[in-house]
């Protein structure tokens, strides 16, 4: 399920999106932390069931459809479908709207519309 970040899940999220080869300087992660906490438009959500498995970061633009930032999974619990079930939580969490990838998540995108989200 997905659940919206919170301060006290700062370290747990800071290590997950340190998984995103973007992500992997301090200073830069620290920097993407800071735009998530601070800018009404970009949105962080962590994937929970038991643990907190997964990230998964979004930029809402002016008419409401969505960026995927970043996306990333524990390397522990990857291959059993949590950024797929991430991807299509945020989309079902946005209907009528279109949700795409940057750069650097288009590849998981294309393979999730491929293999169904």
């Amino acid at each position: 399920m997905l659940i919206r970040y919170k301060k006290n899940y700062e370290k747990i999220a800071m290590g997950l999106l340190s998984f995103m080869p973007t992500e992997k300087e301090l200073k830069k992660l620290q920097q993407t932390m800071k735009e998530y906490e601070t800018e009404d438009s970009k949105q962080l959500f962590l994937w929970k069931e038991e643990d907190i498995t997964g990230i998964i970061g979004i930029t809402i633009l002016e008419n409401g459809d969505a960026i995927i930032q970043h996306i990333s999974v524990n390397p522990s619990h990857r291959h059993q479908g949590i950024g797929k079930m991430m991807v299509k939580a945020i989309k079902d969490s946005l209907p009528g709207k279109v949700v795409t990838s940057n750069e650097h998540t288009a590849s998981f995108l294309e393979k999730c519309e491929v293999e169904g989200c």
